[in-house]
C-alpha cells in the first residue's frame, strides 16, 4: 500500500499521484502569511511527460504516494528502433524504445548499467550514472600552446553523442561526463 502524503508534508524528491499523474516535488515553500490561512506553494514535475507545473496547496490535502520501482540493468545492444536491456538479478531482457529512453540514450553505451524506472509497470525513464566516461572518435586536431581562448570544439563520443570540449582533447581520449548537464567534465 502506498503512502497517503499531506500537501504540509511534501519535500524535494517527494512522488505522488495528483489527477491521475504522477508528480514530483521539485520545488516547495510552506507560506503563512500574517492574515489568512497557511498554504504550501510547489512546483512539480510530471515524471512521465517531462512537463513542469507550479501549484498551491491547503496544508491538509492530501494525496497517495507514487511507487517508482527502480531496476539495475545493463544495457546490451540495440536493433534497429529497439534498445535492449537486461535484469542484473533475473537475466530477464527487456526491449525499450526511443521515446522511453528519452536523453538518456546521449550517455550510455553497450554493458553500462543503468537504473530503469517505471510506475505501475510501465517503464517513464532510463537513469544513467551521474558520471560516465566515453572515448572521443572523432575531433578536430588539437593546438598545443592555445590556452588563452575559453571556447572548445565539437567532438564525437563512442556512442554517437556530441559534445564541447576544450582544444586540449584528441580522438581517442576518454573524457567524463556529466550526465545531468551533459557537458564535458575532464579527461580521463
Amino acid at each position: 500500500m502506498a503512502e497517503v502524503y499531506m500537501a504540509g508534508d511534501l519535500r524535494n524528491g517527494t512522488t505522488f499521484e495528483l489527477d491521475g499523474n504522477v508528480m514530483k516535488v521539485v520545488e516547495f515553500q510552506h507560506v503563512k502569511p500574517g492574515k489568512g490561512a497557511a498554504f504550501v506553494r510547489t512546483k512539480l514535475k510530471n515524471v512521465i511527460s517531462g512537463a513542469v507545473i507550479e501549484k498551491t496547496f491547503n496544508p491538509s490535502e492530501k494525496f497517495p504516494g507514487a511507487e517508482i520501482e527502480k531496476r539495475e540493468m545493463q544495457y546490451l545492444y540495440n536493433d534497429d528502433s529497439l534498445y535492449y536491456f537486461m535484469d542484473n538479478e533475473t537475466y530477464e531482457q527487456m526491449p525499450l524504445n526511443k521515446e522511453q529512453l528519452g536523453d538518456s540514450l546521449k550517455f550510455i553505451k553497450e554493458n553500462m548499467n543503468v537504473k530503469i524506472l517505471s510506475y505501475k509497470g510501465n517503464v517513464f525513464a532510463v537513469e544513467p550514472p551521474m558520471f560516465v566516461e566515453l572515448a572521443v572518435t572523432y575531433t578536430e586536431p588539437g593546438f598545443s600552446g592555445n590556452t588563452t581562448t575559453t571556447s572548445g570544439k565539437p567532438a564525437t563520443l563512442e556512442n554517437g553523442y556530441e559534445v564541447s570540449v576544450p582544444l586540449f582533447v584528441n580522438i581517442g581520449d576518454v573524457i567524463k561526463i556529466d550526465t545531468r548537464t551533459g557537458e564535458y567534465m575532464e579527461r580521463v
